[in-house]
């Protein structure tokens, strides 16, 4: 079932990976999303480019979401230094060769980090092309709105009533419950 959300927006959304030797023992090759190709037709590991032991494939495409709602996290993710595409990258066993599934794209920090948590995702940062950094900066410009800090006040509080270092005045008290220990004065001191 697919959802429309208004005023979304979407691009397609090639992802690049680059498979390369590994520098330990104990992993035979390094896998890495190196870069994004807006309006990508779409692909499943065609070889881009061979460099040595070194290969470069057009791992998949999928489309780039952009909803109102996350508007926040976008202007969170522009103020950075190097603003980022988040390429979530998924297990994939059938595929020995292959071994990873392009499951999700996204410019959201908030929603990278939700998968990043889960453990069972590698989430790569992929710096954004400058034509769609243009692209999020304009739809930020067009939907986002800043929500302004509005302190709560807690209803029904008492202001007027005095602290007096007695405690609660209900309950009878010999001094100031708020006392250091002291050693207790036995009543029957003189009784022995």
């Amino acid at each position: 079932m697919a959802y429309s959300f208004p005023n979304a927006q979407s691009i397609p959304l090639g992802v690049v990976i680059r498979k390369s030797p590994g520098v330990t023992a104990w992993a035979k090759w390094a896998w890495k999303a190196v870069a994004v190709l807006p309006g990508a037709a779409k692909a499943d590991w065609k070889v881009l480019r061979r460099e040595g032991d070194a290969v470069e494939f057009h791992a998949a495409t999928l489309p780039l979401e952009l909803y109102v709602s996350d508007t926040e996290a976008y202007v969170h993710e522009l103020g950075t230094q190097v603003p980022s595409i988040y390429v979530v990258l998924r297990a994939d066993p059938a595929r020995p060769e292959t071994p990873f599934h392009v499951a999700v794209v996204t410019a959201s920090p908030y929603e990278a980090q939700d998968y990043a948590d889960s453990g069972e995702e590698i989430v790569e940062k992929v710096p954004m092309p400058r034509g769609m950094l243009e692209w999020v900066e304009a739809f930020v410009a067009r939907h986002h709105e800043e929500e302004v800090f509005v302190k709560r006040r807690r209803k029904n509080a008492r202001i007027d009533r005095v602290e007096d270092g007695k405690g609660d005045a209900r309950i009878a008290q010999v001094s100031d419950v708020y006392r250091a220990p002291t050693a207790r004065v036995k009543k029957t001191e003189g009784a022995a």
